[in-house]
């Protein structure tokens, strides 16, 4: 316990951030450590353990979100003579290989020819794009895309509405090479970057026009570092979707007569396809592990939309908090502003996050959650996470987070005499978020050889 407090003190007070820390039990959970555990501190990324926990509670383990395709006109000769409809209904894992099945469900129906419009309906969360306190220049970051009822992802880690940019150095003083997924359609690139020897990755850098899908490399890539993935977000995604389907369209012989636009589907048009997504305890491992924040947005639309007839932000944050109420934690010190934790203006005690993570223990679903939350030391990105190389060696089970100025870790631990401990660690006002992060795992080494807390 005294390497403990003189840590706290000689250390984490000597950096000039404050610091909320949280030790709790994982089978009493009484209180065996606080350190200004009850000041309100931005929780950054852990406050995704709450948007995971209502939605679990809520939605179930084995939720699955719907993909719909409508016809409203009759099929003759091979043609559609009315409107097709695309449906969307929330679900964060679609890709170019969902739409390529969208095309292939209409031509099984028989239809080459359609003779009226093709409707993109994304009604079924508001017109709403980014929460509220969302700062403009993290628009073109995939961390801050377009929330939309009708997604597309570059890949598996389901960033969803963004590119991914697989820049690749070439000789020395050429431009990088630079492939785009899904698709170029409507993309550009200026690419300045010049191929070095050595470089950090810090180095090379992307941005994008705010108003439009212009992209800019520049700076420098290393051959010795090799080839950097870039996820950057899409502009108006609706339309990249139209461009998507036009395409696809045309490689597979399906004629359009009218538009690719957004609308609402008529009344009495009749489905044709329906897909299902993956379930939702599969969804929640990119969401965890990877710290996905579109996918944190769409479960709280989709959990506003279920509980309340509204896929809006509002509605979803009130639709967490309900269902955050049973745990018995204190929702008057909390303050909830999006899904997903990029907020400065979310502001959670470790105390009320080490109440929660022991409360949820009883739940039927808490293996589900437990194995989303990334795992130290452990390589595979989709086990490790963002702890793959972290903690090595050490048995913690933990949610991280990162916004400027704060580093945050919640989770589970286990020490040297087998127990589990819960803890959360607040670090806010930081100069150096690199630094919390050490700091972080400094502090976990200290907790798990701690055998007597009295």
């Amino acid at each position: 316990m005294k390497k403990l407090k003189d840590f706290l003190i000689d250390k984490c007070k000597n950096e000039g951030s404050l610091l909320g820390l949280s030790i709790r039990s994982g089978t009493s959970g009484m209180s065996l450590y606080n350190y200004f555990a009850s000041a309100r501190l931005q929780p950054a990324s852990n406050l995704k353990i709450l948007t995971a926990v209502a939605a679990l509670r809520k939605l179930g383990p084995d939720y699955t979100f719907q993909t719909e395709v409508y016809c409203d006109g009759e099929i003759v000769n091979k043609g559609c003579h009315g409107n097709i409809y695309l449906v969307g209904k929330g679900d964060p894992t679609l890709q170019l290989k969902d739409y390529m099945q969208f095309a292939a469900s209409i031509k099984e129906q028989g239809i080459r020819h359609i003779y009226g419009d093709f409707i993109l309906d994304d009604s079924w969360y508001d017109d709403i794009r980014w929460s509220e306190d969302l700062i403009w220049k993290d628009q073109q970051y995939a961390y801050g895309s377009e929330v939309s009822a009708l997604t597309i992802a570059p890949d598996s880690d389901y960033d969803t509405n963004a590119i991914k940019l697989t820049i690749e150095p070439e000789k020395n003083n050429h431009p990088p090479n630079v492939e785009v997924s899904p698709h170029t359609e409507g993309i550009s690139i200026t690419n300045e970057a010049i191929t070095v020897e050595e470089a950090e990755e810090e180095e090379l850098i992307v941005k994008r026009l705010n108003d439009q899908n212009h992209f800019f490399i520049s700076g420098k890539i290393g051959i010795k570092e090799g080839k950097q993935e870039v996820y950057m977000a899409i502009k108006d995604v609706e339309n990249y979707i139209a461009k998507t389907i036009r395409h696809i369209f045309k490689s597979t012989g399906i004629v359009l007569e009218g538009e690719i636009k957004r609308g609402k589907k008529k009344t009495g048009a009749k489905c044709i396809y329906r897909q299902q997504s993956l379930p939702l305890s599969s969804i929640l491992i990119p969401f965890m592990k990877l710290s996905n924040n579109g996918i944190g947005e769409m479960l709280t639309k989709e959990l506003g939309r279920i509980m309340y007839d509204d896929g809006s932000w509002e509605s979803g944050i009130a639709a967490v908090k309900e269902n955050l109420a049973p745990y018995r934690i204190n929702l008057d010190t909390i303050q909830l502003k999006d899904g997903s934790g990029i907020s400065a203006a979310n502001f959670i005690p470790a105390e009320e996050l080490t109440h929660l993570l022991f409360e949820i223990q009883e739940e039927n679903w808490f293996p589900e959650f437990l194995k989303s939350l990334p795992i130290a030391g452990e390589e595979d990105k989709m086990v490790g996470g963002t702890l793959r190389k972290r903690m090595k060696g050490l048995e913690v089970r933990a949610k991280t987070g990162t916004i400027e100025g704060t580093s945050t870790l919640s989770g589970y631990l286990t020490n040297v005499n087998g127990e589990r401990l819960i803890f959360s660690i607040l670090f806010n006002h930081l100069l150096d978020e690199d630094k919390g992060k050490e700091l972080e795992d400094e502090l976990i080494a200290l907790l798990t050889v701690i055998e007597n807390w009295s």
